[in-house]
């Protein structure tokens, strides 16, 4: 259990990880320069996408779109434009609403605390508190992937399944609260190490559910007809979306069509669909 942690384990898995983070710290873009801007896109851009795939698309969007202000500003069609090829599209539009309530709402500033950034669409309770840690320096405690890889192979070895509830006290009891920015990119690194070299640890947290393949699924239907949408350039009815979409089946199409209607992701007016 997390709550048996001794101090000596705390102060050698501490070491570890910072001896792991001097040797293999990763150069990501978002690390180079820290804004609150840049960490609130990198936050949400890695929410559902790896890594390496972030850091492809990161200078590209930030160029696009360099401050909060410039994304308020863009069309539903320029954020999806640009996100093109990350995936999950509607984390772009919930990107751009947020930047729309910050400008609006907060004086386009990130707001600082927790309760706060859980209201900006798109962020639940963990981004928020990632989003406090990265933006402002602040001792939150939160968990994902590799954190969880992290803490399960050094505390949980027994090979049962590890509750978020003792996964959250043994992160809170090693965190480094003199240097929590660093501490969780250096923790983050080292657990995706660890996933790499031990058969990813993380599979036997109480939440873990593998992932769905996106062959056939509600995914790549969505994907196809946004994709088709960006290319048509001008509202289209289904049949010319189908016609685009070929490889996905008509009715898998029609079903992502009223979904995304029924989110507000897509516009239906007269048979025509639009972004």
């Amino acid at each position: 259990m997390s709550d048996t942690i001794n101090p000596d384990a705390i102060s050698a898995f501490r070491r570890a990880v910072w001896r792991h983070f001097r040797a293999h710290g990763r150069d990501l873009p978002w690390r180079r320069k820290v804004t609150a801007y840049r960490v609130f896109v990198s936050e949400v851009m890695l929410q559902q996408t790896q890594v390496a795939r972030v850091a492809e698309f990161f200078p590209v969007f930030i160029k696009r779109f360099p401050t909060f202000a410039a994304l308020a500003a863009s069309s539903p069609r320029e954020a999806l434009e640009t996100w093109r090829g990350l995936g999950y599209n509607r984390r772009a539009l919930w990107l751009r609403a947020a930047a729309q309530k910050i400008v609006g709402e907060h004086g386009g500033r990130l707001p600082r605390d927790e309760v706060p950034l859980r209201r900006l669409p798109g962020i639940g309770a963990a981004t928020a508190a990632s989003l406090a840690a990265f933006a402002f320096n602040r001792p939150t405690v939160f968990l994902e992937t590799n954190i969880r890889a992290a803490l399960i192979h050094h505390f949980f070895p027994s090979g049962a399944k590890v509750t978020e509830r003792d996964l959250l006290n043994a992160a809170a009891m090693t965190l480094d609260r003199r240097r929590p920015r660093l501490w969780y990119s250096a923790l983050m690194d080292y657990g995706s190490w660890i996933k790499r070299a031990h058969s990813n640890p993380s599979r036997r947290a109480g939440v873990h559910r593998p992932q769905p393949r996106f062959k056939g699924s509600p995914r790549e239907a969505r994907g196809a007809v946004v994709r088709a949408l960006l290319a048509a350039g001008k509202p289209v009815g289904a049949a010319q979306i189908i016609r685009a979409a070929s490889g996905v089946g008509p009715k898998r199409l029609r079903a992502a069509l009223d979904a995304l209607v029924a989110e507000g992701m897509l516009r239906r007016r007269g048979g025509k669909y639009s972004v």
